[in-house]
C-alpha cells in the first residue's frame, strides 16, 4: 500500500469535517441492483465512515475495514454501534467469511492490483454484489478552476489520481468496470452516474483540499504554501461538481466453479494476517 494511501490519518478530523457525504440515492441504487435483501456487507477502506453510516441501515450487518487506526477511531464516533470495525487493509482481510455485498467508497484505487478480483470474489457469497463509487470534487466555474490550477502549478501539476489501468476518460466504461469485465469472475457489470452540485465556502473548499493525498504527501511547508495560494484566488463561496461514478457487478458463480473445482476454494488465494 502506497504512502498516499496511508496519509489520511493525520487529517482524520478534517476529513470528517470537509469531505462531503453520500446521497441516499446511492444506497438505493445498490440495493435495487442486488435484487434481494442484503443481510451482510463489508466496506473496504471505510475512512471516517462517510459511506458506512449510509449502508448501516436496519437489517444490514456492516463490517467496516480500514488500515489506518486514527481514521477508524474517527469512524467509530459517527456510525451505529452495530457496525463491526476491523483495522486491516484489503489485502490483509482474513479469508473465510463471506458477504452479500462488498463495497468501496473512493478507496478501491488504493488496493493492490495483483489478485484484486480473486480476493474480492472470495469475500462474496455466490451471486453477491460488488460496488465501487467515487469521483473528484471539481470547481464548476471554469474561471475559478483555472485560477486554482495556476496557483497550484508551482507545487503540483495535478491533484487528481489517474485511472489505475490507464483507461482514457472518454471511454464509455471506466475503471474498475474495465477490470471487472476482464477478470472473468463477475457478471452484469454496470456503470452509472449520480450528478451532484454542491455549494461551499472557499474556506471549506480549501479544507477539503487539505485532505487530498496529493497535498498530504507534500512537505509541510509546501503544503501550507500551496493551500494559502489557492485560498487567495477563491471567492467567498464556490460551486463544485461532486459527481459519483458507480460501478456494480455480481460474483459469477459458474465461472468460479469452473476455475476452482470442489475442494480448492478461493480462500487459498488470500494470506491471513501474520
Amino acid at each position: 500500500m502506497s504512502g498516499r494511501a496511508l496519509s489520511f490519518g493525520s487529517v482524520a478530523d478534517a476529513y470528517e469535517r470537509f469531505r462531503p457525504g453520500y446521497p441516499v440515492e446511492l444506497v438505493d441504487m445498490v440495493m435495487q441492483y442486488a435484487g434481494q435483501p442484503v443481510r451482510t456487507a463489508l466496506e473496504i477502506g471505510a475512512g471516517t465512515g462517510k459511506a458506512t453510516r449510509l449502508f448501516a441501515r436496519p437489517g444490514v450487518s456492516v463490517t467496516a475495514s480500514e488500515p489506518d487506526g486514527v481514521m477508524l477511531a474517527e469512524l467509530r464516533k459517527h456510525v451505529p454501534a452495530s457496525v463491526r470495525t476491523v483495522q486491516a487493509a484489503f489485502e490483509g482481510l482474513r479469508p473465510g467469511e463471506k458477504y452479500g455485498l462488498v463495497y468501496a467508497a473512493a478507496a478501491l484505487h488504493w488496493t493492490e492490483a495483483e489478485g484484486r478480483w480473486s480476493r474480492m470474489a472470495a469475500l462474496l457469497e455466490p451471486g453477491g454484489v460488488f460496488a465501487s463509487f467515487g469521483g473528484p470534487i471539481q470547481l464548476a466555474d471554469p474561471a475559478v478552476k483555472e485560477a486554482v490550477r495556476v496557483a497550484r502549478a508551482p507545487f503540483l501539476e495535478s491533484d487528481e489520481i489517474p485511472s489505475p489501468d490507464g483507461t482514457p476518460p472518454e471511454h464509455d466504461m471506466q475503471w474498475p468496470g474495465t477490470e471487472l469485465r476482464r477478470s472473468g469472475l463477475f457478471t452484469d457489470v454496470r456503470q452509472s452516474m449520480i450528478r451532484r452540485r454542491l455549494t461551499m465556502s472557499g474556506r471549506d473548499y480549501v479544507g477539503q483540499l487539505s485532505t487530498i493525498s496529493a497535498y498530504l504527501v507534500l512537505p509541510p511547508l509546501e503544503r501550507e504554501q500551496v493551500l494559502r495560494q489557492i485560498a487567495r484566488v477563491l471567492p467567498e463561496t464556490v460551486e463544485v461538481a461532486a459527481d459519483l461514478t458507480v460501478h456494480l457487478a455480481r460474483r459469477c458463480s459458474e465461472q468460479l466453479d469452473r476455475r476452482w473445482p470442489s475442494g480448492q476454494g478461493l480462500e487459498g488465494l488470500q494470506k491471513p494476517i501474520p
